[in-house]
């Protein structure tokens, strides 16, 4: 049987991947600090399952986001205040919506911002 692929095609394919998995890379890294508002669920969602199939709980540190992946950990700072905590993703936004994550009402109070409904916060993936 002849090989499909020549050394030096074998050799292209294999650095036009490796490029292109850098690049996905560092947009990635590019993308894991952002600025915006985050507000918090409201509790009728309390007890229903999450786009990721967990159940929601405002008693947890968890979040929605736009584009990070489920299980991925963010810090979210609060701008006003300083004040900052790290939740889970563990559900999808609408990509049309403005505000940058939502969080749990236990994240809000955490952040201080659960009297106001919103906050101005900085978004990071934490490593």
């Amino acid at each position: 049987m002849k090989n499909l692929f020549t050394t030096k095609q074998l050799a292209v394919v294999i650095a036009v991947l490796g490029f292109t998995m850098v690049s996905i890379y560092g947009i990635a890294i590019a993308q894991t600090a952002e600025e915006g508002i985050a507000n918090f669920y409201s509790d009728k969602f309390q007890g229903r399952k999450t786009a990721s199939g967990a159940v929601y709980d405002k008693n947890k540190l968890t979040a929605a986001h736009k584009t990070f992946p489920y299980g991925t950990k963010v810090r979210v700072t609060n701008l006003e205040n300083g004040k900052s905590v790290v939740v889970t993703i563990n559900d999808r936004m609408r990509t049309k919506n403005p505000v940058v994550i939502d969080v749990t009402r236990r994240a809000a109070q955490d952040l201080g911002f659960a009297k106001a409904g919103k906050a101005k916060v900085k978004v990071e993936v934490e490593n």
